[in-house]
């Protein structure tokens, strides 16, 4: 397939993709390669083949050839460049970081004749909306539409959005889950879709309240412990139990306060311990993750921090849209992915970010009601028992976006981001990142709440027979259970000559086999 085109091109490999089979590369990957903008690639590529049919990949959208965007030579750039932008927006969706970086490689002048060629077309009032709010200003020589119906800027059949606002100037409604100081989007999946269908906050309240009161109050007093253990071994610590307690509390209050950077602060004192080694409050000075090469002590970064001269902004903007998603009818699971992965990307603070992120994935899921405030959602639990794949999210965000980002290393062996990159931080695809904190969600509904619920009937019937035989006191009924869980349902030689000598050889046996019929029949 031979074109002469101002964007479309062939390439067997693109970004080290292969194509799946021949064919042009098209919409947002056809111009982000053309003017060599500075961002990633889409998650998905559009390519026009030659056979008669229309898929997907996990790396492509696949396009018959009817589908071509009109961009021959014959066309001004900007003519060619408003093809291929119907094109994407029509299929690809919208890129917020995208249209920013277009309106900076664009002057006023081009972008103007952009949105004239078809001005009353819903193509054309998109890219109009989009240019002016990712300005925050407006293009000159432009009068407001009249007498045409509102169209929607998000195609809800390819991305999630909210309520919208109308804009009467492009007669667009503005159903963006965010404000311009920040916006991330998520792609509607049909894994998203199966799990929001399934609705399971209805059967998270549903499963809790078929469990009695007590056993409730006990499960949840120890996955609040859990949590807390689980959000700081996420980052390689091991905290003494006071700490994860203290910690633990704070998670408990999750959606009883509303978040602002103060908040933040104070979730931050929680978390750090001993501030003498740490400024607490917003970043006063470059952030990175990753290690020090050993010999040079130069920064080996995995994930490059938003400059600390932007924090304010995009706290500002992170803010204002947490609040949005809380006023507009929006999934849970998506709004927290939103804020809270969208908190740790920008990674405001010089530590503790990653506690707080996950703090706010419970408090968002409280706020929105997928979870009762009080009744602990251990999701970090989840994350811990899924870390390998925690870990490739974040990275499918962070790895990319290292190619674009300028830094040199500081005196202290930090990192001084040297270009702006604000726009990475508050326009990205969040669809990977969703699709793993729901996974997580039904994983904490349907395993974590009901194995230690499950335990704690098990512990009862087990310290009720225990008492009814033997009249063992708590303390040490909570002493066999944990010898007994050590080494698979049998008591060691060692605790049987200490601890439990009082009993008899058939004593043990008899105890080992109820164990045994509680906790480990199936």
């Amino acid at each position: 397939m031979s074109i002469s085109a101002h964007f479309s091109f062939s390439a067997p490999i693109f970004y080290g993709r292969k194509l799946p089979e021949e064919g042009l590369i098209v919409g947002y990957g056809a111009i982000i390669h053309q003017l060599e903008l500075p961002m990633p690639q889409p998650a998905q590529v559009a390519v026009i083949c030659q056979k008669n049919r229309k898929y997907q990949t996990d790396f492509w959208k696949v396009f018959p050839k009817q589908y071509l965007p009109d961009d021959q030579t014959d066309l001004s750039q900007v003519e060619a460049l408003y093809k291929h932008l119907t094109f994407a927006l029509k299929y690809e969706g919208v890129n917020l970081l995208f249209f920013s970086l277009l309106c900076k490689y664009y002057g006023e002048a081009e972008l103007r004749e952009l949105v004239s060629i078809e001005p009353t077309g819903q193509y054309s009032r998109k890219m109009w909306f989009l240019i002016e709010w990712v300005r925050g200003e407006v293009l000159s020589g432009l009068d407001d539409l009249s007498k045409k119906s509102y169209v929607p800027l998000l195609d809800e059949k390819l991305q999630y959005g909210v309520e919208g606002v109308k804009s009467p100037r492009h007669l667009v409604i503005n159903n963006l889950p965010g404000t311009r100081l920040f916006c991330p989007l998520i792609f509607r999946t049909e894994k998203l879709d199966q799990y929001i269908d399934s609705k399971l906050s209805i059967q998270n309240n549903s499963y809790l309240e078929n469990i009695r009161k007590d056993i409730l109050q006990r499960a949840s007093a120890f996955l609040l412990l859990k949590d807390s253990k689980a959000s700081f071994s996420i980052e390689g610590e091991n905290p003494k139990s006071k700490r994860a307690a203290r910690w633990g509390q704070a998670i408990g209050q999750a959606g009883s306060k509303d978040l602002n950077v103060e908040e933040v602060i104070r979730l931050q004192q929680i978390v750090i311990e001993n501030a003498r080694f740490v400024t607490i409050g917003l970043r006063q000075k470059g952030g990175f993750v990753g290690e020090h090469d050993r010999l040079s002590g130069e920064p080996v970064p995995e994930h490059i921090s938003a400059r600390w001269q932007d924090l304010e902004t995009l706290m500002e903007g992170l803010v204002a849209t947490n609040q949005l998603l809380l006023e507009r009818n929006i999934d849970a699971v998506l709004a927290a992915t939103l804020i809270a992965f969208g908190f740790v990307f920008i990674h405001p603070l010089e530590d503790g970010n990653g506690r707080i992120h996950r703090y706010l994935i419970h408090h968002i899921l409280a706020k929105k009601g997928l979870t009762q405030q009080g009744i602990i959602f251990p999701v970090s639990a989840s994350i811990l028992d899924h870390i390998n794949d925690y870990r490739e999210v974040l990275e499918s965000y962070s790895i990319p976006l290292l190619d674009f980002i300028d830094w040199k290393e500081t005196p202290d062996h930090n990192v001084e981001v040297l270009n702006d990159t604000v726009d990475y931080y508050r326009y990205f695809d969040a669809t990977r990142q969703a699709e793993f904190l729901y996974d997580c969600v039904y994983d904490t509904i349907h395993h974590i709440i009901p194995e230690e619920v499950t335990y704690l009937r098990q512990y009862d019937e087990f310290k009720r027979y225990l008492d009814n035989e033997y009249e063992m006191p708590d303390t040490m009924v909570a002493l066999l259970v944990r010898f007994l869980e050590q080494y698979s349902g049998k008591l060691s030689k060692r605790a049987k000559e200490k601890e439990f000598s009082a009993l008899t050889a058939s004593e043990v046996l008899d105890i080992e086999a109820k164990f045994e019929e509680i906790f480990l029949s199936e």
